[in-house]
Parts: structure tokens; C-alpha cells; sequence
């Protein structure tokens, strides 16, 4: 399904995301046998969150990063956006969010003012957008000078002598894994197809910086198949 484009891609992202809402989680620990935890700390580490921060976390699907914001920096301000409202509605039922703000909300025509936030924070959003461009400078226009944007996400991964396990884990493990638990293989065919189509990390890091980041970096996890970027705007 990688193929559609625009709002028929939105629509097809958004009503798989509604589906598997309920194991989303379950099926996150499950794939990277608990990594994605750490993850999402390192990415939180990486905003840099102050006592009073604001912190946008985009694509949020049941708030994790949010949450974790909170465990790092209890007095910063997190809201969790997304456009995917069953995500949202499984996320504010779970322990920890009573104190995180919830928001539908399209990430390439984000519903905020210019400079409202400290840092922006994503996990496995971008590899789902139409328009990658316009998605990194609407993050870059709702932060303030000095915040931080730090992207979590999938990564087409460099080829090496464990790429034959790698493929394996994404082409027959996670499918296989998705059906068992969640009753929707094609959901998670969809996105070793999604990561195969996807930039590169270094390609991504090219878009960040001409989206108008500065100090642009980025790290790779779990074989090459993960990758946290982080940038600054001045």
C-alpha cells in the first residue's frame, strides 16, 4: 500500500492505525523484544526538556513519548497529537496520561501558532506522511528558537552480513506476529514496505536541514533498522 499517495494514503494510514489501536502497544514490545522503550527514552534524553518546557509529541498514537517525557521531566507541559482518534482514545485510558494533553491534529497543517513549543518529538510518524518536506517545516515553524526536534523512526538499513536476518525478522516474523495478535497481517506487511520505502538516515538528515535545522544528527539502532534524529532550530 506504500504506492497511494495524498489523501488516499492518509486514509488508508489512518483507518489501519484505527484497527490496530487496541495491540498497538503489545505489538511494539513484541517486535523489537522491548527496545522501543529505550528508544523513546533516548529520544526524550535528546529534547532536552526543561522544568515548563512545552513539548509537542506529533504522531502520537497512544502518547508514549509523552509519557515518557513526564517520567523524565514531571514539571514540562506534553500534548499528544495525532490524527488517528481510536489511538488517542486507547492512550488516555492507559495509567500515567491524566496529566497529558490530547489533540487531533494533521501533521502537515499543524493547529498551533509560530514558536509554541520547546521541543517536538515524533516516533514512527514520519515514514507515514506524504510530504516529508512539509512535514519537518511545520515542526520547524511551531518551535521556538532554541527548541529541538528529535525524530524516532524506521530507517531503510544498510546492507551488512545479518541483512539476511534483518529481512527475515521484517518479511515473515513481524507479519506473522501481527496476525497472532492484532488479527491484521496486512497492517504489518505494511510496514517493512514503509521502512524499504523510506529515506535513508542520512537522506532524512538532508531534509531536516533544509526544512532549516541546525546541529543535525542522527544515530542508528537495532541492526541499522531504527534511526533517532535530532536538530535544533536557532
Amino acid at each position: 500500500m506504500t504506492h497511494l499517495q495524498g489523501e488516499t494514503r492518509a486514509r488508508y494510514v489512518q483507518d489501519m492505525f484505527a484497527r490496530v489501536a487496541p495491540r498497538y502497544d503489545l505489538m511494539n514490545r513484541l517486535m523489537t523484544a522491548g527496545q522501543d522503550v529505550r528508544w523513546r527514552r533516548d529520544a526524550i534524553r535528546r529534547a532536552g526538556l526543561q522544568p515548563g518546557d512545552r513539548l509537542l509529541d506529533l504522531g502520537a498514537g497512544t502518547g508514549d513519548l509523552a509519557r515518557e517525557a513526564l517520567r523524565h521531566c514531571p514539571k514540562c507541559h506534553p500534548i499528544a497529537a495525532d490524527f488517528t482518534l481510536e489511538m488517542m482514545r486507547v492512550g488516555r485510558s492507559r495509567p500515567g496520561n491524566s496529566a497529558v494533553g490530547w489533540c487531533a491534529a494533521d501533521a502537515l497543517r499543524l493547529p498551533y501558532p509560530d514558536e509554541t513549543f520547546a521541543a517536538v518529538v515524533s516516533g514512527f510518524l514520519m515514514r507515514n506522511v506524504d510530504d516529508i518536506p512539509l512535514a519537518l517545516r511545520e515542526q520547524h515553524r511551531v518551535l521556538k528558537p532554541g527548541g529541538r526536534c528529535v525524530v524516532l523512526d524506521t530507517t531503510r538499513p544498510p546492507r551488512h552480513l545479518l541483512s539476511p536476518l534483518v529481512g527475515f525478522h521484517m518479511r515473515r516474523v513481524i507479519p506473522t506476529l501481527g496476525r497472532l495478535i492484532t488479527g491484521e497481517a496486512d497492517a504489518y506487511t505494511y510496514l517493512p514496505d514503509s521502512t524499504e520505502q523510506f529515506l535513508t538516515a542520512e537522506d532524512l538528515a538532508v531534509h531536516m536541514r533544509l526544512a532549516g535545522f541546525r546541529d543535525v544528527g542522527f544515530g542508528r539502532r537495532m541492526l541499522g533498522t531504527i534511526a533517532i534524529h535530532w536538530g535544533s532550530k536557532q
